[in-house]
């Protein structure tokens, strides 16, 4: 393969995914670590890629990724209200998936809170979410945590977990995302933990993402899902009419909760077909 024929596959890497990974590049090109290296080094002086450690991410993705206690002062009220409208869509009985995040951690608070949701079987990759559950002290309330490599937002990631995600199977997946756009899709600043996520997508019956305003036309280094693959998108009611409308164009359901200084109840409202309920013996596929 020529030089030329290399980065034009690399460069398609970061227009599908936003982040590519130099050992997932020397398998599909077939050369040495040392010759993607010198590739990635040749488009980051064309400007046509930025170099991190173990990649390159597109120049204006976001690598930064602040810590869990950071995250969580950020619209605290509209997480709260998102949590909220998000617990609805869990149903006894059944199997779902929590990703790591602040406000899949709220959503965690409001199942550990709710003694009707029981039985359930929570499966987590996120040590706080893991926590709130367990402080339940309910034996009902069954959760599962991966293991893992531990990142500053306090997910477990790495093959350990994504080994451990790929022999189980949820009716929902709950999701986070440091950012969200009809272009890019959802994304993260972590190329581990955009790697979790995708295997917490593929596992689920159904994804649902937990996305307030802020996280609205953010992009993080990696790609983990594209918004058509979401099949519940819920939000506040802070994110502007004109992307509202955007995402009911894409997602299948958006749900739109208000902060307890707004209207009581979220918006539900379906774009394409209404989901179907989850089963209640816990198992499905997709």
């Amino acid at each position: 393969m020529l030089a030329s024929q290399r980065h034009e596959r690399i460069l398609a890497g970061l227009r599908d995914h936003g982040a590519v990974r130099i050992a997932d590049l020397t398998q599909e090109l077939g050369v040495s670590d040392m010759t993607v290296r010198r590739d990635l080094l040749e488009l980051a002086e064309q400007g046509l890629l930025r170099k991190v450690h173990g990649g390159a991410v597109s120049p204006q993705a976001t690598s930064h990724e602040p810590g869990f206690e950071a995250k969580s002062a950020l619209a605290l009220d509209e997480k709260r209200a998102i949590a909220r409208a998000a617990v609805r869509l869990v149903s006894p009985g059944s199997s779902i998936a929590l990703s790591a995040g602040t406000t899949t951690h709220l959503l965690a608070v409001e199942i550990a809170a709710d003694s009707r949701l029981r039985p359930l079987t929570v499966v987590t990759n996120s040590l706080p979410v893991a926590e709130a559950l367990y402080r339940a002290g309910d034996p009902q309330l069954e959760t599962v945590l991966t293991g893992g490599s531990r990142t500053p937002s306090d997910a477990l990631v790495g093959p350990l977990t994504e080994a451990a995600l790929a022999s189980l199977r949820v009716d929902q997946t709950f999701l986070g995302a440091h950012g969200v756009s009809v272009e890019a899709g959802l994304t993260t600043p972590n190329l581990d933990e955009a790697a979790t996520d995708r295997a917490l997508v593929a596992i689920a019956g159904r994804t649902v993402v937990l996305a307030d305003h802020t996280k609205w036309r953010t992009t993080g280094l990696s790609v983990f899902a594209r918004l058509d693959q979401v099949d519940v998108l819920v939000t506040d009611d802070a994110l502007p009419a004109s992307d509202q409308e955007a995402a009911r164009d894409v997602v299948e359901q958006l749900v739109v909760a208000s902060p307890p200084d707004g209207p009581p109840a979220p918006q539900s409202q379906p774009t394409r077909t209404p989901p179907t309920p989850a089963p209640q013996d816990g198992r499905t596929s997709r």
